[in-house]
């Protein structure tokens, strides 16, 4: 029998070009999923921004143009103030809209809203978010007992789809680490001296910071939270240094930053941000499954 020699077996594996061609390949794939994610988170922005809040803005306005007066005023004896009819005139026991000719005309006062009172509450379709819910922020004002809804019914003015059916002041979205959140659209009087803008604002509640940046850059033109049109909801931007409308406020926290851990950033010093929010889970670390932390803005409108 013929003795064969074995033929000794080439070792496998791979060369250094072959892992780096492997490796580019990886880092192009990890590469398109990241831009494709930034692309949809872009793409729902826009389209909260464009089909949800411009059209409540849109809205409002027509409000205005049908009424004669912004939305929930007293056409009888107009306040120019969201929710006048509400309010109360000094001398008066009544509501505006009641007790018109206790002021209008006779009174020893002027109609000016220095001299009105329960004014600024605001006009949502139900509370929404609740005390605390970390879309506050601080100075929240009150629920006026009008219904954002019922008063554009009456007035017939179509609303956005929002969420659906009696939820058109509601918008449903992702944060950025997957997690629901809802937009929700209010409406109020500021008084003067409001660092989030005097007069009639939408409030708008249940903004990740991520969304709240993306909205400012479109309506401001910058992502300045306490300059323009578009401002954070924060009663202690006063206390700051260079007050209500010095520029280089970030809008605060991100999906990485846990609010309830750190309280200041900056030491305390006049660069300093208070951050009052927490995390929805409230723990002591922000992990990437962590809901991200909500805040409330204001946009003033132009009636």
């Amino acid at each position: 029998m013929q003795n064969l020699k074995q033929r000794p077996s080439r070792a496998a594996g791979f060369t250094l070009v072959e892992m780096a061609i492997v490796l580019a390949v990886i880092g192009l794939i990890l590469g398109a999923i990241a831009i494709a994610e930034d692309v949809q988170r872009n793409a729902e922005y826009t389209k909260i921004a464009n089909k949800f809040l411009y059209q409540w803005k849109e809205a409002y306005d027509q409000y205005y143009q049908r009424t004669g007066v912004v939305l929930g005023d007293c056409q009888q004896a107009p306040t120019y103030m969201v929710n006048g009819a509400e309010t109360t005139f000094t001398g008066s026991d009544g509501d505006v809209c009641e007790r018109q000719s206790a002021w209008a005309g006779g009174s020893g006062a002027a109609g000016i809203p220095a001299n009105f009172d329960n004014t600024g509450l605001r006009v949502c379709n139900g509370a929404g978010y609740g005390s605390g819910a970390g879309s506050d922020n601080t100075g929240g004002a009150g629920l006026a007992e009008q219904n954002l809804r019922d008063l554009m019914l009456r007035a017939g003015i179509g609303m956005p789809p929002g969420r659906g059916e009696g939820f058109e002041d509601r918008y449903l979205y992702e944060d950025t680490n997957g997690n629901s959140a809802e937009v929700q659209v209010c409406f109020q009087w500021n008084p003067e001296g409001t660092p989030s803008g005097a007069g009639n604002v939408m409030v708008v509640r249940g903004l990740t910071p991520d969304l709240a940046r993306f909205i400012d850059q479109l309506i401001d033109g910058s992502a300045d939270a306490r300059e323009g049109r578009f401002r954070i909801q924060a009663a202690d931007q006063a206390d700051d240094a260079g007050g209500a409308n010095a520029p280089g406020y970030e809008w605060e926290a991100n999906n990485t930053y846990s609010q309830a851990n750190n309280p200041t950033v900056g030491g305390g010093g006049p660069d300093s941000q208070s951050f009052t929010g927490e995390t929805a889970d409230e723990t002591d670390d922000a992990l990437d499954e962590d809901r991200v932390a909500l805040l409330t803005a204001h946009w003033t409108m132009g009636q």
